[in-house]
């Protein structure tokens, strides 16, 4: 299947796949022809894992994989489960990343404990894949970041991306003063979210991704409708316009950028 003849290419770098075959295939078509040339399925659970692995196996060309587990399995099984598990995985389909992982303290504070272990383990196995991690973190800000410290890094060190950043200017610094990227949503639209666009003006190029993080948080203006990786394009138009650039631009520094960090 040929894409669309774009000016500009895309890079979706989280997205969410558990639907039927059918509706994967619908899903990546319209992504092509919206002038998205890249996407990254992201896992967090064993069903994610097999969407992302099951799409990543379809379309080897534009799809890279992530397989992890989110802040919402840490209780489900000790860390040295889940990352053998990862390991099973990665025979099956060698990963670009590890991921999502992270620290979610708005909707799971009792699981706080857990979720430090699993995230640490995850961090570590990157570290030993030499392989970025895609990071979540809501309502964990100062726990995030003492995990990413103190965790023995062995090989090139800390590289990944804080996915559907919400944070403030001071906590994408802290994040920067760590070599992450920060990538941003649809979120990033909605009409409530002034600070987040200062964050968004205040990350420098060549750290900025853009994503969809699909299939949850449509942008304005498709807010009614079911997140999928061609809406990815509103993303890259709000931030041009908070930005004072073009969206050509904004596609193209953010692609560079996750071709740089997924391959």
């Amino acid at each position: 299947m040929a894409a669309t003849e774009h000016k500009s290419l895309y890079y979706d770098t989280h997205a969410h796949f558990d639907g039927l075959p059918l509706e994967m295939f619908a899903v990546i078509d319209r992504a092509m022809d919206a002038g998205v040339g890249r996407i990254v399925a992201v896992g967090g659970s064993t069903e994610l894992n097999v969407g992302a692995l099951a799409v990543a196996a379809a379309y080897p060309e534009c799809v890279r994989l992530a397989i992890g587990f989110d802040r919402d399995q840490a209780a489900s099984a000790s860390p040295e489960v889940h990352v053998e598990t990862l390991r099973q995985l990665a025979e099956a389909q060698p990963p670009a990343a590890v991921g999502e992982t992270g620290l979610d303290f708005h909707y799971h504070p009792e699981s706080a404990e857990a979720q430090r272990a699993l995230f640490r383990a995850e961090l570590m196995l990157a570290d030993e894949w030499r392989l970025p991690v895609i990071i979540h973190t809501r309502d964990a800000e100062e726990a995030t970041l003492q995990v990413l410290d103190e965790t023995p890094w062995r090989g090139e060190g800390l590289r990944g991306v804080v996915h559907c950043f919400t944070g403030d200017k001071n906590f994408a610094a802290r994040l920067l003063d760590r070599s992450l990227a920060i990538s941003f949503s649809g979120i990033v639209t909605f009409r409530n979210a002034d600070m987040l666009r200062g964050s968004a003006v205040f990350v420098p190029d060549e750290r900025l991704l853009i994503e969809t993080d699909s299939p949850f948080l449509a942008p304005v203006p498709k807010r009614s409708l079911r997140n999928e990786p061609a809406f990815v394009v509103h993303v890259a138009e709000c931030l041009a316009k908070v930005r004072g650039t073009t969206v050509d631009h904004i596609a193209a520094v953010t692609y560079e950028n996750a071709m740089r960090l997924f391959g």
